[in-house]
């Protein structure tokens, strides 16, 4: 066997090789994100199959430890999405600490559908409130306006890797008893004073989407201190099986109905099966180790970027600031269209994207303006001005560790050419 993956190895790390050799040096196509693995997740993946693990296995708990280290918890759930995780959070919360149907989550209305999707399925009630138009989160003073006697959670998102003002935000939560679920999903390594976003709540969703930071293609995390999270998330997660902790030394189950049944197979709520698999783990496992350089090229790209940007544009572009102690991680680069630029959203995205440029807009824009949302449950908090504003004059654009100087400087020089054609 050792001999077979041995051979395995040094033909997949050629190709790798191969790979990278042949792929066109094009600055003219700057995609949203690009394939961030080599050969070192491939073959671990390989290796995993060969092992046999190919549904939930040690991969899945070497990587829940080590992801959960890294931001600064200790305890964390895989799931199969970033979307699952939301699910999941909002589900143990409701569990663990006598949430119930109809209580409110306040929630950012200029973010993504999985945001106030799951709330609605869990049969709580989101409650949408303006963003910060520069770092486009959500605004803590909006935040402290829109509670009501039915408030329970507050759920901020940390938008395309910018930190929300979590120092705020704790203090809004902890002077009105409100618990805190952090969406991550775009954030993976953002810190504030150098803690981890994803560490500051009661519990934190992850995703790791292909286009994320990191990847395992498809998949999620959830991470927590609080251990009755972290047991409600697996029983979840898992059918809605019983606590699984004691199964070796207390393998039998009884109550009035089942008498010395196997634990394995004692089902205590309605749960689904939401669980990663150890291939995704091992996949999840080297990005983890090459997350902070990614970022790091990230960053590069965006410092450079902005710095272009602002020559060419001047203040006719909006870009994102970044405040004293906040580290941005970039998952995509926005840029907001001043008001003063006489163009709309749809001429700039499609003038880039004439150029080789993939752009997309924020998201969903506005959640309660989102057709599948207007009839759903849910407040909205004021007239939401900044996240209107945004829903109709923001693009993002790729800024991934696959793009250098090169593509940030055809970026620039394509931003000019569509201000001279207007006369700018």
């Amino acid at each position: 066997m050792e001999n077979t993956y041995k051979e395995i190895e040094e033909l997949v790390r050629r190709h790798y090789v191969l790979l990278g050799q042949q792929r066109p040096d094009r600055i003219d196509r700057v995609s949203l994100s690009a394939p961030a693995f080599d050969a070192r997740e491939a073959l671990r993946a390989i290796r995993t199959i060969l092992d046999g693990w190919i549904s939930q296995g040690p991969n899945v708990r070497e990587f829940e430890r080590d992801f959960s280290k890294y931001v600064g918890c200790s305890k964390g759930v895989a799931v199969n999405s970033g979307s699952s995780a939301n699910l999941l959070a909002l589900l143990a919360l409701k569990q663990v600490h006598g949430l119930k149907d109809g209580d409110e989550v306040i929630v950012p209305a200029a973010t993504f559908a999985t945001v106030a999707m799951p709330i609605v399925q869990v049969g709580l009630v989101p409650v949408y409130v303006d963003v910060c138009r520069d770092t486009l989160n959500i605004d803590p003073d909006q935040a402290a306006a829109a509670i009501s006697k039915k408030t329970r959670v507050l759920m901020p998102v940390h938008t395309l890797g910018y930190p929300a003002d979590m120092p705020r935000l704790m203090k809004v939560a902890t002077e009105h008893r409100l618990l805190v679920l952090e969406d991550c999903c775009e954030a993976h390594g953002s810190t504030i004073h150098g803690k981890k976003v994803g560490s500051y709540g009661d519990i934190a969703a992850f995703s790791f989407f292909v286009a994320h930071n990191m990847t395992t293609g498809e998949g999620g995390m959830i991470v927590t201190e609080q251990e009755t999270l972290e047991v409600a998330c697996r029983s979840l997660r898992e059918f809605g099986r019983c606590d699984q902790r004691n199964v070796a030394s207390s393998r039998f189950y009884s109550d009035d109905v089942l008498v010395d049944f196997d634990r394995r197979y004692v089902f205590d709520h309605i749960g689904y099966n939401l669980r990663m698999t150890d291939i995704a783990a091992a996949f999840g496992i080297e990005q983890l180790a090459k997350l902070e350089e990614m970022n790091r090229r990230r960053r590069a790209n965006a410092a450079l970027l902005k710095e272009l940007l602002r020559e060419v544009a001047g203040p006719l572009l909006e870009l994102s600031p970044e405040q004293d102690g906040y580290v941005h991680t970039y998952y995509t680069f926005p840029i907001v269209l001043h008001e003063k630029l006489e163009c709309t959203r749809r001429e700039f995205a499609e003038h880039l994207e004439s150029k080789g440029i993939e752009t997309r807009p924020l998201f969903a824009g506005c959640l309660p303006d989102q057709p599948g949302l207007r009839q759903a449950p849910g407040r909205v908090v004021g007239k939401l001005p900044n996240s209107r504003f945004l829903r109709d004059r923001l693009v993002f654009i790729g800024i991934h560790p696959a793009l250098d100087e090169r593509h940030m400087r055809y970026v620039a020089e394509t931003v000019a050419g569509f201000l001279h054609g207007k006369g700018i």
